[in-house]
């Protein structure tokens, strides 16, 4: 086990270490990159002093996080606010910043969003009340609130 010196440069030059490492495999937020260093032992003030440099440095930056995170589940894996408010406080990041997240999305974009994961999944739109249902329980699965996923299958019966 590596020691590490009791020189505080030394501490921050390891605990900096420690981060990139971890931030190389792909963007983490803060709270992530604190409980890394916390599970590697690093003390309290050296974690608060990594986390300032990487903050300036660019390589954490929480709202980034949210932003790119919420494009790219919602694009990609057709996720709802719901799923990625969900994922994104489980990832750490500060409410404030989901919330402002989550209105740049904007309801339209939530609508439209629900109706391509409709598209991609179902071969036409439903014909009766239980495929009505099969429509709406998968757009709650991926986190749309039930107004919206109701709204985009009306939508869909309509096209």
């Amino acid at each position: 086990m590596r020691t590490v010196s009791a020189d505080p440069e030394l501490r921050l030059q390891h605990a900096l270490e420690t981060a990139h490492r971890y931030l190389n495999h792909r963007d983490r937020t803060v709270a992530e990159v604190r409980r890394q260093l916390e599970s590697r032992r690093v003390e309290p003030g050296t974690i608060d002093q990594c986390v300032a440099v990487l903050e300036e440095q660019g390589y954490l930056d929480d709202t980034r996080y949210a932003r790119l995170f919420a494009e790219d589940r919602r694009r990609l894996d057709g996720w709802g606010a719901e799923r990625i408010e969900r994922r994104l406080r489980h990832y750490g990041v500060p409410p404030e910043q989901i919330a402002t997240t989550l209105e740049e999305l904007g309801p339209a974009d939530e609508l439209t969003a629900a109706l391509e994961v409709l598209r991609a999944r179902l071969h036409g739109p439903p014909s009766d009340d239980r495929e009505r249902e099969r429509a709406l329980a998968l757009l709650v699965r991926r986190g749309y609130e039930l107004d919206v996923a109701y709204d985009a299958v009306r939508a869909f019966g309509r096209t």
